[in-house]
This record gives C-alpha cells, sequence and structure tokens, in this order.
C-alpha cells in the first residue's frame, strides 16, 4: 500500500530550462485549505503542479456518502493530467491540505508542450504508469488485507513521512522519542477503505498490545517493528 507519489515528482525532474518553460505556460494560484483544485465527474481540462503545500486525492465509493484518499501529493506533483490527455471526466477529487499554491495550465497548452519535449512527455507516462501500478496495489490491498493489516501498513508509511509531508511525525521533543502521525479517526479511515468504526476497533486493539497511543488527531507509534509486522500480518 502506498498513499505518497513518485519518489522524483514530475516537477523535480525537469531540467531548469524544462520547469522554466512549463511554468511559463500557465499561472499561480492559491487554494485555501480544503478547498477542492480539481473535482470527480467535471469536464475540465486543465492541469495543476503543486508547488506550496500538500492535497489529497480521493474518489467516492459506491456507497456515495464516503469517500476513499488514494494519495496524498506535495510539492511538484502534476495532477489532473488523464483528463488532460483522453478528455474524460475527472476521475478524482483533489483538495487542498492547509493552504496550496499551484501553477495551473490548460490542457491545450500542456498537449502542445508535450507534443514538442518527448522527455518531459516520457515523465508524465513514467508518472501515470506508477500511478496505475500504485493503484492496482491498493485494490488488491482492500481486497485481501485486514483492517487491521490496512491500518498497520498506513501508520507505518505515514510515520516515515519525510518532516514537510502533512501527516508528518512529530520532531522527537523532551521525554518523547516516538513518530506521531497527526490525523483524526475519519481522515485515517478513509486512507484504509473502512469505516471509522473499523478503524477505532483496530486501533484499539493496537492500544491494548502496546503498539500504539493515541489522543486528539494524534497516533503514537510505540512499537514500529511490531506494527510493520502486523501490517505483513504476522502476530506475536
Amino acid at each position: 500500500m502506498g498513499l505518497l507519489g513518485d519518489e522524483l515528482a514530475f516537477g523535480r525532474a525537469l531540467t531548469a530550462p524544462e520547469y522554466e518553460s512549463v511554468m511559463a505556460l500557465g499561472r499561480r494560484k492559491e487554494y485555501p485549505a480544503d478547498a477542492p483544485l480539481l473535482t470527480e465527474g467535471d469536464r475540465t481540462g486543465h492541469v495543476v503542479i503543486v508547488l506550496r503545500g500538500w492535497v489529497t486525492v480521493s474518489l467516492t465509493t459506491d456507497r456515495g456518502a464516503t469517500r476513499l484518499i488514494l494519495g496524498l501529493r506535495g510539492p511538484g506533483e502534476l495532477l489532473g493530467e488523464m483528463a488532460a490527455l483522453d478528455s474524460h471526466p475527472r476521475s478524482a477529487t483533489v483538495r487542498a491540505l492547509g493552504a496550496v499554491e499551484a501553477a495551473v495550465i490548460s490542457g491545450d497548452a500542456f498537449r502542445r508542450f508535450l507534443a514538442t519535449h518527448p522527455r518531459v512527455s516520457g515523465l508524465v507516462i513514467r508518472q501515470l504508469t506508477f500511478r496505475l501500478r500504485s493503484a492496482d496495489q491498493e485494490r488488491s490491498a482492500l481486497a485481501s488485507l485486514t483492517v487491521l493489516q490496512r491500518l498497520a501498513s498506513r501508520l507505518t508509511e505515514l510515520s516515515r513521512v519525510a518532516p514537510s509531508g502533512p501527516y508528518a511525525p512529530s520532531a522527537p521533543g523532551p521525554g518523547r522519542t516516538n513518530a506521531v502521525v497527526h490525523l483524526a479517526q475519519d481522515e485515517l479511515a478513509a486512507t484504509v477503505g473502512a469505516t471509522r468504526e473499523a478503524v477505532a476497533k483496530a486501533l484499539r486493539l493496537l492500544r491494548t498490545q502496546n503498539v500504539v497511543r493515541t489522543g486528539t488527531r494524534m497516533v503514537e507509534i510505540l512499537d514500529p517493528v511490531l506494527l510493520a509486522l502486523l501490517a505483513e500480518g504476522h502476530r506475536e
């Protein structure tokens, strides 16, 4: 399972001249917290490149009112490229986590640029391939892993996020050396495709085994080794 984007985001994979050329195609726009950058089902064709801040990528499930968070995307990430390339409706919603600044580029301008810059076009293809494989892994996890396994895997992943990430572990403070993932139970549930009640039950089990400690919008990882083993399906 994995929520994070490619280790080499689109913007950071560009050369300096390529980056300047891409930025010249569009305009910079700021989004407040929780504002949508892209909306599932819309027929818009522009792309966005995150310059500052983080966003969630989510879609509504078959149950309608429930959302599933597919990914977390940060600076340098390209979003909306599928709709720009195939003119189909948006497949997911991209929403700001905190204040976000992004470059907004029309689909026509982006397609023309790719047609004359094969190396950049290759980067977009690589990103699409990476995300398709990641989506396949997520679907496999939803079908084959228990809520406890998915939760353990997600906490392990998020506890390793770089300090600039939206759910990054807290820097160790006085008397604390453990990673702390900052998110509410309903947000965590949305990242593992489960109900809030199922995640609360799994967290209670992890607490009784002294694997985690929980509080308001926080999960402190007390035993990362056991958490990783649980994610793989092992038991004590």
